[in-house]
């Protein structure tokens, strides 16, 4: 059981001789203190019994306030539900519903987190969203449509600009956010998160996808802060019948055999962007569709035996595959630049220091945003009207292989932890049993 008693804490005396009390919340060798906004002479205080002298003038209304506040403290404790309530928690719920941190706060020690843990994908893309948040909260309904979205475009693009420049960081983002005490948990309501969908929609001009994704980022907040005792849970606006988070299942499509011969077959300059791009997406695509992301860090040391081993980035699962012939043919185009690639396969990271994570972050992502742009000329050049994308060489290995290899088997190729998922992703590319029943209906 925690210990709650009311403190001097002589550490912080003021200029005359005043000392602010506190509840002091303790258990299992923590303490959290509670500042209560009122200050005694240390001559007009009782230790022993934790309240104000005679001595003090207003002593009886002083230990009635002192005592409504244990009374409040001990009630947190009494009345959670959750036994395992910390002293950090206790003193957070003392604060009332909302609590004293703002969702930007909460927020930026979150993404603070991921950035130092190394996971600077989820922390860029959950730093997009504040500033998402950002314009929406300062967003007036009274100006034209169109210089509303200019105004967002010229802020990202400013932001960007600066960033190249080295006069802005992602770290100087994060810890603006931290001081911004613009947004409180309560104010996130319903009508709050309809708004902002619409906004979202309208002038940010996102998808569904992409608009639900953003709610679950904000849903999580809010478990965390309810978790700590930031926000009361009855202001939690996605429960019961309130806010559902629908999440979409878009089409996925993937190239045919035809498509992808079309691309193996493309003449290229060699060294050139287009030609390394080329290579790269096949690369993909033979080993299952790995992510571009992945195949820009592949590097020597990760093929022994006649096998490649790496770790997937998204999910840290290790794999290991055979090389496929037609993938040999390409890592053989590569092999006398071993020395001047800096280890790597593909020279879009040459240059990079190996133990600085951002830095190679930041080079595979200029990598990828490279590579998309070339496969739109390949794409062009082949005559291929789909979508030409780094992702897509995923789909189109889902495509080809239907439902010819064991899902089993897939869910070992794709990484995936769950069957269901991968049953779910090859759902899309599997289309004869629809085709079939089609026909009995139509060809009659």
């Amino acid at each position: 059981m925690a210990s709650i008693k009311v403190v001097l804490r002589k550490n912080m005396m003021k200029k005359d001789g005043t000392i602010p009390l506190a509840l002091r919340i303790s258990e299992n060798y923590k303490t959290n203190y509670k500042w209560l906004g009122q200050y005694v002479l240390e001559k007009d205080w009782d230790k022993v019994v934790g309240k104000a002298k005679r001595t003090h003038p207003n002593y009886r209304k002083l230990n009635n306030f002192l005592m409504k506040k244990l009374t409040e403290a001990n009630d947190v404790y009494f009345d959670s539900k959750d036994e395992s309530i910390t002293p950090k928690q206790a003193k957070l719920k003392l604060k009332g519903p909302g609590g004293s941190k703002s969702f930007f706060a909460v927020a930026a020690e979150r993404i603070k987190g991921k950035y130092d843990r190394g996971t600077f994908s989820v922390a860029k893309s959950e730093l997009s969203i504040l500033y998402n948040l950002e314009e929406f909260l300062s967003f007036k309904s009274s100006l034209p449509k169109n210089e509303v979205i200019e105004g967002i475009k010229q802020r990202r693009k400013n932001r960007v600009s600066k960033a190249r420049k080295s006069e802005y960081s992602f770290l100087a983002g994060v810890d603006n956010f931290k001081k911004n005490k613009n947004l409180k948990f309560r104010d996130i309501d319903e009508a709050f998160l309809e708004k902002f969908k619409t906004f979202c929609s309208a002038y940010l001009n996102q998808k569904k996808r992409t608009i639900s994704n953003q709610l679950i980022f904000v849903r999580t907040l809010f478990n965390i802060a309810i978790k700590e005792g930031i926000v009361a849970p009855k202001f939690y606006p996605f429960a019961g019948e309130k806010e559902k988070i629908r999440i979409g299942s878009g089409n996925k499509i993937g190239l045919t055999i035809s498509e992808v011969e079309k691309i193996e077959a493309l003449e290229l300059e060699e060294y050139s962007s287009i030609w390394h791009t080329h290579n790269i997406w096949l690369i993909s695509f033979y080993f299952a569709g790995i992510r571009i992301s992945d195949v820009v860090k592949l590097r020597w040391s990760d093929f022994k035996d006649n096998r490649l081993y790496y770790i997937m980035n998204k999910n840290e699962k290790p794999l290991s595959l055979k090389i496929p012939d037609k993938a040999q043919e390409i890592l053989t185009l590569y092999e006398k630049d071993k020395k001047n690639n800096n280890g790597y396969i593909f020279p879009f990271l040459i240059g990079t220091d190996s133990k600085n994570a951002e830095d190679i972050f930041r080079k595979t992502r200029n990598a990828t945003k490279l590579c998309n742009k070339y496969l739109k000329r390949i794409a062009l050049q082949c005559n291929i009207e789909k979508n030409l994308s780094n992702h897509i060489a995923r789909h189109s290995f889902g495509n080809i292989a239907g439902d010819r290899i064991h899902p089993l088997m897939l869910q070992k190729l794709y990484r995936h932890s769950d069957l269901k998922t991968t049953l779910n992703y090859q759902g899309n590319f599997i289309h004869r049993d629809a085709d079939e029943a089609l026909d009995n209906v139509i060809n009659f």
